[in-house]
């Protein structure tokens, strides 16, 4: 491993943004990652486990503590029938991960394609885009309890996974992810497309299957229309990805939103939606957002919403960290003066609250 202080933790985010660390650890083995972590708990040192820095807001003072980075790399596959579980270290770049899914005719993470980050991050927010998510295919999840002071293997029954959550992300302080174990399919078709945008991407039904080359490039080219995939010389790119996450309702909040929908907007206009299997309408935080007036490109200066996608909050070059907040605060109290929903952060904000 790598120990290292005084570190700028901006470069190693996705936002490029955040001060630097008293202390950075690269760590590339499993025994390294769980050596560090509990001895920053003996300690009662903070603590800060980062991967790929895809889906963190850091603070503009750092981290007054120990960061980890997460290097821990291999794979590992079973065959079983017509299914293969196949086993990827936490430091596994996601994306690379989808790449070899796709090429070696492995079902089942096509439409995750393009997401920035770690397969470690992945079962911890339930990463989810064009109709999946990757709960779907998750059978467990390697991590070190640092309650227990033990290593486990969680099946996927006991990560209380739901829309964009996890058991990982109820006690973020608890679980550090070492491996993750996938069941996925075989064969050169996808699962069936439960996304109607991507749907007619590929010109088919919605609830068939395509090509799983013809999916992935598919979600590809719909992310860089959105500035979703990671490009060093656009700077629409240099964001945490969607910053709000669509906000879910009761069936009374949701007949709350239509009536300030019909007073703002017009008695024929509804906020797109989608009822879930528990009964909650899921609402677009793209619409109400821009809605509420804050379109794309909106907020002058170094950090704003970008102009390809009103869910991601930009850092355009020379921004901070307190000016990205500050207008995530600004769209969330417009959000909620105008519809009365509250919208709830995506990323991690570390050592803030919005």
């Amino acid at each position: 491993m790598l120990d290292r202080r005084d570190v700028p933790l901006g470069p190693l985010t996705t936002l490029r943004l955040g001060g630097p660390a008293r202390r950075l650890v690269t760590t590339f083995d499993e025994p390294s990652l769980v050596e560090v972590v509990r001895d920053a708990d003996a300690r009662g040192e903070p603590l800060l486990v980062l991967g790929g820095g895809s889906n963190v807001v850091l603070p503009d003072a750092g981290f007054d503590g120990t960061v980890v980075r997460v290097c821990l790399h291999g794979l590992q596959a079973t065959t079983q029938g017509d299914r293969v579980r196949l086993s990827a270290a936490a430091g596994e770049d996601w994306e690379a991960f989808v790449a070899m899914c796709v090429a070696e005719r492995l079902v089942g993470v096509e439409a995750l394609s393009g997401i920035p980050g770690l397969v470690g991050a992945s079962p911890v927010q339930n990463i989810g885009a064009y109709g999946q998510d990757v709960s779907q295919t998750i059978r467990s999840v390697r991590a070190y309890d640092r309650r227990a002071g033990a290593v486990v293997e969680l099946p996927a029954a006991d990560c209380g996974f739901g829309y964009r959550h996890s058991a990982f992300k109820v006690d973020p302080g608890r679980w550090v992810v070492l491996a993750v174990t996938f069941e996925l399919g075989v064969g050169g078709l996808s699962a069936p497309v439960g996304y109607a945008e991507l749907a007619r991407a590929l010109d088919v039904p919605l609830g068939a299957s395509a090509p799983l080359a013809d999916v992935r490039d598919a979600v590809l080219s719909l992310r860089r229309g959105k500035g979703m995939v990671l490009d060093a010389a656009d700077r629409d790119t240099r964001s945490a990805g969607s910053f709000f996450t669509n906000p879910l309702l009761s069936p009374d909040q949701a007949v709350a939103l239509q009536a300030r929908v019909a007073e703002r907007c017009g008695a024929d206009v509804e906020a797109p939606g989608w009822v879930g299997d528990d009964g909650r309408l899921k609402v677009s935080a793209a619409w109400l957002i821009e809605r509420s007036g804050f379109g794309k490109g909106h907020f002058d200066g170094p950090v704003g919403i970008s102009s390809k996608h009103t869910l991601a909050l930009v850092n355009r070059g020379g921004g901070t960290t307190d000016a990205l907040l500050g207008v995530a605060r600004e769209v969330r109290d417009g959000v909620r003066a105008a519809f009365g929903v509250d919208l709830v952060a995506e990323p991690v904000l570390v050592d803030a609250v919005l």
